[in-house]
């Protein structure tokens, strides 16, 4: 446990912690910890403890975000309220927050994907303000994620890379506003095949709407500027039971059969 002592007016010190447990949770689950404050020096009166998860997200123009620029918010974890402590005293208070089924996960079976996910606690007292640095949280890919990139493994698309982009996928319905691309590369080769995918999903508490288009690399991460993507849906309880590999296969070629273009979508069957 680290204590980060911070100092308000007047040099009124308060020390905080935030502890996460490292143990990754998946998007519609519950992340999990406690915030531990104490007062060294005098007495305090704490007036609220404010928390905000965020993930490193490349915004789509200025004027984006929510005026913040250490990430794109996921969610805002209920710690405390209101609350008097004693010389010396420490407190503990627990937290817990249901992620998002869009919030985008930051590891592939343990392998870390370069998205940062983290915590940042603000705590507000009398004569002091200030936030902590950010606490990392795992997410882990939930099993459709995993059943998918398998199916392109298996095609010789391997993963390479994650980025989230701070806009939304027009017209379709969001709850925040972001959206993350998985860059696959062929490790295989041939004739008329892309060297690179990108796979998007856009998940919810029934599966994802799954778009695969040509990979290009974007400053922006715009959606409307991005090639035209096919779009699939997949069910949560339909792995193990489904043919994602047959499903690969017939994805890449109509894949092969899509104009290129900017900014659209085109539903398959």
């Amino acid at each position: 446990m680290v204590f980060r002592r911070l100092f308000g007016k007047g040099g009124i010190p308060l020390e905080i912690d935030t502890i996460v447990p490292d143990e990754p949770v998946r998007p519609g689950g519950k992340v999990r910890g406690e915030v531990v404050v104490r007062a060294p020096e005098r007495d305090l009166k704490i007036e609220s403890i404010r928390m905000r998860m965020v993930v490193n997200a490349s915004l789509t123009h200025k004027g984006d975000g929510d005026g913040t620029n250490d990430g794109a918010t996921l969610c805002y974890p209920t710690a405390s309220g209101w609350f008097e402590m004693k010389k010396g005293e420490e407190r503990r208070i627990p937290f817990s927050e249901r992620l998002r089924w869009e919030t985008p996960p930051n590891e592939l079976r343990g392998e870390r994907l370069g998205v940062s996910i983290g915590i940042r606690t603000e705590v507000e007292a009398v004569g002091v303000k200030a936030a902590t640095d950010l606490d990392p949280v795992r997410v882990e890919t939930l099993p459709l994620h995993e059943a998918v990139l398998d199916a392109f493994a298996a095609e010789g698309y391997a993963f390479e890379s994650s980025r989230v982009h701070e806009n939304s996928i027009a017209p379709a319905e969001y709850h925040l506003y972001l959206w993350q691309g998985f860059r696959l590369v062929d490790r295989k080769g041939g004739e008329g095949r892309p060297p690179q995918l990108e796979l998007v999903f856009h998940t919810n508490a029934v599966g994802s709407e799954i778009f695969l288009r040509r990979f290009r690399q974007s400053a922006d991460g715009y959606w409307g500027d991005q090639p035209k993507a096919l779009r699939f849906a997949a069910a949560h309880h339909e792995v193990g039971a489904r043919d994602f590999d047959a499903d690969a296969r017939q994805w890449l070629e109509g894949l092969a059969r899509l104009k290129h273009g900017k900014g659209e979508r085109e539903d398959e069957d």
